[in-house]
């Protein structure tokens, strides 16, 4: 239908309504229920079957409507109706996107237009704690499916007039429900309005997920560093958009979505904030060396193997390179492969079943490769810094993916062009994450550019009461976040 042609109204005839709803709905699940009122006047309800709740719409609607006389306007119609959650649709269209969404039309003859009633119902899972984000001291609670729940959830954290829910509708077929949450007076508006704007300009037939939604957001496509924050915990989402960020939540995905992002934002946990600001910091700085072990150390062994240069003592190399003894494979093929094989691994145990991933985690492991170092295909220290590896890039896991290719990178050039491939390609990186940004945020900040006011929450852990303004990378105009600066003037108060 032509978008600037205006649609056409629904009529006052009950019979006529029915018949061109089912015309344009000519599914077999979609229903008409029809009855009469008190003085005989005809009355239909069309609604989808399997996502509307029957039962109050027969205790709500359907039963008041038959006790009493036709009622002549929408407005006395809602007044009879015990339900409170009511709408009108004036034409076809309007009617029809309610009914797929699950919400029933309510035709009366001789009254023009639809009632919309609000009796969606559909069957969701339990809120329960993501399984990307388990952590032993915190709110144990995880976003699900259901937009509405996860609307509620956060509502229940943050109980302020300020708090915003941008509805949207996006996608040609799947009509999917779109949120844009932020705090006002708090999130940037001109960020607000850019977001806005992108997700209502993705003309697509269908958004199954939230990430279909972060690839319109993301403004350079084929970047090798998400641009999009994700998060699957409450909780999280309320502490990012009380920092001054945007939230985006997609019906049918239990993962939000957040704007602006920064690359500091993935080596913080929720556990963070419920321990000591010391073990805080510890950990971090531990995920950061992790990562450095992750992509450095499969490359500095294959450039030590093949160059020959002192990168480790000497001692340690004299074990290794009596490890590596009749190794058929050069160093750079034997971590490649190995690269590989665990990837291979990781992807078989992610989509197993659960008891077949432990058996095969145990086989790959233990029995692929004891094989292996007997037959002479890999060396045993080869197998232990892959293993280093791989383990050192999950205490990131969000990260986990863009690790895995640069990690291969790395062990290329390594063995191409030795440790000048290796600060090449480093600088190279470092270059692209310096100039990368996300709606005017640095994606390095508070690296790059240094905004030491911010390293207290990202480099390293501060207590609550050094925390008392919103990160200055945003640049709002509400900074005050905690009006309490210290810890004696908290004792005096």
């Amino acid at each position: 239908m032509d978008k600037n042609r205006k649609a056409p109204p629904l009529s006052a005839a009950v019979r006529d309504n029915v018949c061109a709803v089912k015309k344009v709905l000519a599914a077999s699940d979609i229903l008409v229920h029809e009855f009469s009122t008190k003085d005989g006047t005809p009355c239909a309800i069309i609604y989808a079957d399997g996502i509307t709740d029957k039962e109050s719409l027969g205790d709500l609607v359907v039963r008041p409507l038959a006790q009493t006389n036709a009622p002549h306007a929408r407005a006395e119609v809602k007044r009879t109706l015990l339900f409170p959650e009511t709408r009108d649709a004036d034409d076809l269209p309007a009617a029809c996107e309610e009914i797929l969404a699950g919400n029933p039309a309510l035709f009366i003859d001789a009254v023009p237009g639809a009632v919309i009633l609000g009796t969606k119902k559909i069957s969701v899972r339990a809120i329960m704690e993501p399984q990307t984000a388990v952590t032993v001291k915190g709110p144990r609670e995880g976003l699900i499916e259901d937009i509405k729940t996860n609307m509620s959830l956060i509502r229940r954290r943050l109980q302020t007039p300020d708090l915003r829910f941008d509805l949207l509708t996006v996608g040609r077929r799947s009509r999917t429900a779109v949120a844009i949450v932020y705090l006002q007076g708090i999130a940037d508006p001109k960020i607000v309005e850019a977001v806005r704007q992108r997700i209502r300009a993705a003309d697509i037939d269908g958004v199954p997920d939230s990430s279909y939604i972060g690839k319109f957001l993301a403004k350079k496509p084929y970047s090798l560093f998400k641009q999009v924050g994700t998060t699957e915990k409450p909780d999280i989402l309320c502490a990012k958009m009380l920092e001054g960020r945007i939230a985006i939540l997609s019906d049918g995905s239990p993962i939000a979505l957040t704007l602006p992002y920064m690359l500091s934002e993935d080596f913080q946990s929720s556990q963070d904030y419920f321990v000591s600001p010391y073990r805080a910091t510890i950990s971090r700085l531990l995920r950061m060396l992790a990562i450095c072990i992750s992509l450095f150390v499969p490359a500095f062994y294959v450039a030590a193997q093949l160059f020959r240069l002192r990168l480790l003592p000497f001692g340690l190399l004299m074990t290794i390179s009596g490890g590596i003894r009749s190794i058929p494979l050069s160093p750079s093929l034997e971590l490649f492969f190995l690269l590989i094989v665990l990837e291979i691994l990781i992807e078989a145990s992610v989509r197993m079943p659960k008891y077949v991933a432990l058996a095969l985690s145990v086989i790959g492991a233990l029995v692929l490769g004891d094989t292996a170092v007997k037959a002479g295909l890999v060396s045993s220290p080869a197998i232990i810094i892959v293993a280093l590896s791989g383990i050192s890039a999950y205490t990131v896991p969000d990260l986990t993916g863009t690790l895995s290719i640069i990690r291969i990178a790395f062990v290329v050039v390594a063995g191409s062009i030795g440790p000048f491939g290796i600060l090449l390609l480093t600088a190279l990186l470092v270059y692209y994450l310096v100039t990368a940004d996300s709606y005017g945020t640095p994606l390095l900040a508070p690296f790059s550019p240094l905004i030491r006011k911010d390293l207290r929450d990202a480099l390293y852990k501060t207590d609550i009461y050094s925390l008392d303004t919103r990160p200055a990378v945003f640049q709002g105009k509400n900074q005050t976040r905690l009006r309490v600066r210290n810890r004696k003037e908290a004792d005096n108060g």
